[in-house]
């Protein structure tokens, strides 16, 4: 039990928003406590605006209601003392303090009871920057030392981190992702915990790994993460770990697999599709390694094999089918190394669409920089060549897919095509555009469909 207040009071003033200062006024003014409190208390003593505001206070869920009864509610999580109330198009989450009862999965408490303590609500919390409260009364509440750890970039637990984990498995995910996305590191004994109760993952859903994952992957520091804690990278994909235990023995190539792969996710801009495509895009590579004569590594194959894998882990963690085949399909193309000429782009485009490309592009790229220091400017030249060509293409309106040729299916049926003819047709006449063995323009090309036919 804590018994010593470490009160902090933060000199710089909170800058809440309107509609959440008159949830917490609204609060008051019926005589109950109200706070702002956990990330975007954090975010807002770090300098950040907070994408979202949570309140905390001694008010239960039903009086809750009946208070707010003028707005539009969402009972969110009600069973855990959470309604979201509506204020001016902004979403606030409002939760009763309270404390957890005993954790059946290590995930959900068996329940939870309200109490009147804020103090209390507050030392149930994941991480001491999780653990603020604030509103314009009482100022910046820090009973654990969360501005400190701030402060000193750092992850630490709220109490026995051993027990956090035990009670909810996911903050072990949520420890990793915040030393990426805030570039915190993380305190040993939290770490330590932390390696010691990875096996717990197995009782989280498919889909917060998922989410977590992104989250981690999309940080600045990525990087760090991924080697620091690369084997809880491979509880949650095993497949990864075999590529920490592949050389890559080839003067194109400076890490083994793994450590590529590390180095190309940070490469890349922090969207979570492109960084998810480049943790897999070498996972086939284990499978394909084939070592010659000279004790040279090749990979023959590695993007086909790869894609097959890729499609197992996506399916397994629950992707959507539209974004796990996008994924896929970059992993796929991700060494198609095409001649820097405007036929081949065009037909690169073409296949495979502008923004794909340009998927496409950033992918080589980040990929290159990963590697050894042997031809990479050439081979960085030559990517940037195809992009520009590339961009070129686009920016002319030269007819790339079927809807910009000025003939279409009808047009054919005029001319006496029938069934699948049509479309077999349509496409050899866009390749021959975009070979230049034809213009687009309407009577030559019915001319050379009449011929066709």
């Amino acid at each position: 039990m804590i018994t010593e207040n470490k009160n902090i009071k933060y000199e710089n003033k909170i800058n809440i928003p309107k509609q959440t200062e008159k949830a917490i006024e609204i609060l008051e003014s019926n005589n109950y406590e109200a706070y702002c409190v956990g990330g975007c208390v954090r975010d807002s003593v770090m300098g950040k605006v907070p994408a979202d505001w949570d309140i905390c206070t001694n008010c239960n869920p039903e009086k809750l209601k009946e208070i707010f009864c003028e707005y539009k509610i969402i009972e969110t999580g009600l069973k855990h003392g959470t309604v979201t109330v509506i204020i001016d198009c902004m979403h606030i989450e409002i939760t009763t303090f309270r404390k957890d009862f005993s954790y059946k999965d290590h995930r959900h408490p068996q329940g939870v009871e309200y109490v009147s303590d804020l103090l209390e609500d507050l030392s149930r919390r994941d991480f001491t920057v999780n653990s603020l409260a604030y509103n314009s009364r009482a100022g910046l509440i820090d009973n654990f030392g969360g501005v400190n750890d701030i402060i000193n970039k750092t992850i630490r637990c709220v109490g026995n981190p051993s027990l956090r984990f035990e009670e909810d498995a996911l903050r072990i995910l949520r420890a990793v992702r915040f030393a990426s996305t805030l570039g915190f590191s993380i305190e040993p004994k939290t770490k330590s915990a932390l390696f010691d109760k990875t096996n717990l993952l197995e009782f989280i859903s498919n889909e917060r790994i998922r989410d977590e994952l992104l989250k981690l992957l999309s940080g600045e520091n990525v990087l760090s993460v991924l080697t620091e804690y690369k084997d809880i990278i491979f509880f949650i994909i095993p497949e990864l770990k075999k590529c920490d235990l592949t050389p890559q023995n080839t003067p194109h190539h400076c890490y083994n697999v793994y450590e590529h792969t590390a180095h190309s996710v940070s490469n890349i801009e922090p969207f979570p599709y492109l960084r998810m495509t480049m943790l897999l895009h070498d996972i086939g590579k284990p499978d394909t390694l084939k070592t010659d004569n000279q004790g040279i590594s090749h990979f023959k194959t590695h993007q086909s094999v790869g894609k097959q894998i890729a499609e197992k882990i996506l399916s397994r963690l629950k992707f959507s089918k539209k974004d796990a085949k996008y994924i896929c399909s970059l992993i796929a193309q991700h060494d198609n190394r095409f001649p820097a000429n405007e036929r081949a782009v065009k037909k690169f485009i073409s296949n495979y669409g502008k923004d794909f490309f340009r998927d496409y592009i950033k992918i080589r790229i980040a990929d290159t920089l990963a590697q050894s220091e042997y031809m990479r400017n050439e081979k960085l030249n030559i990517i940037r060549s195809v992009k520009i060509i590339g961009e070129k293409v686009i920016e002319s309106g030269s007819p790339l897919t079927l809807k910009d040729l000025e003939i279409n299916g009808n047009d054919l049926i005029e001319i006496g095509f029938t069934g699948n003819n049509i479309g077999k047709v349509l496409s050899e006449i866009l390749s021959l555009v975009i070979e230049n063995k034809l213009q687009n323009v309407k009577q030559e090309l019915i001319n050379y469909a009449k011929n066709r036919l």
